[in-house]
């Protein structure tokens, strides 16, 4: 599995920008008030950045020890790739929040506290989340066996000639 790309991540904060962006449009087209995220939404960002570093550490704590335990690398490799999709999530969710504070802002009226401190919240709780899944991506790389030589076995490779 490879490392989450910065680039990944970069487009979806984009792609999630504009969306929060075409939301808050239409839904002032239509008469309606901006979107406002909820405010458990940055709490509940938090916690899964918690949770996916969290269960990371036993990986860590098992390739890192002295004492060398055996580990499922299913088991790491499931953790990874949560991590990879939380970082994802995370970078989506903040995209989508710049969005609904780039509306606002282009806005002539000035918008409630309120409304915008939960939307900051969420651009921070995403970030926050970006960075503890990496954190956790990074925690769930286990080192190479001695056996795990991409060229094959440490014997001569053997050629083949063709006698006239």
């Amino acid at each position: 599995m490879r490392r989450t790309n910065p680039g990944v991540l970069i487009v979806a904060a984009v792609l999630g920008t504009g969306v929060g962006f075409l939301i808050d449009q239409m839904l002032t087209a239509g008469g309606r008030p901006t979107f406002t995220p909820h405010v458990t939404l940055p709490i509940l960002l938090v916690l899964l950045g918690a949770v996916v570093v969290v269960l990371a550490i036993p990986i860590r704590r098992a390739t890192r020890s002295a004492l060398a335990t055996p580990i499922n690398p299913f088991r790491a490799l499931r953790i990874a790739i949560l991590a990879k999709a939380s970082s994802i999530v995370g970078a989506a969710m903040t995209g989508i929040a710049l969005g609904l504070v780039l509306f606002i802002a282009t806005r002539p009226v000035q918008p409630s506290l309120g409304s915008m401190a939960t939307t900051i919240a969420t651009i921070v709780c995403g970030v926050v989340l970006i960075a503890a899944s990496l954190v956790a991506e990074h925690m769930c790389t286990i080192r190479k066996d001695d056996d795990d030589n991409a060229d094959g076995p440490d014997e001569p490779p053997t050629t083949i000639s063709a006698s006239n």
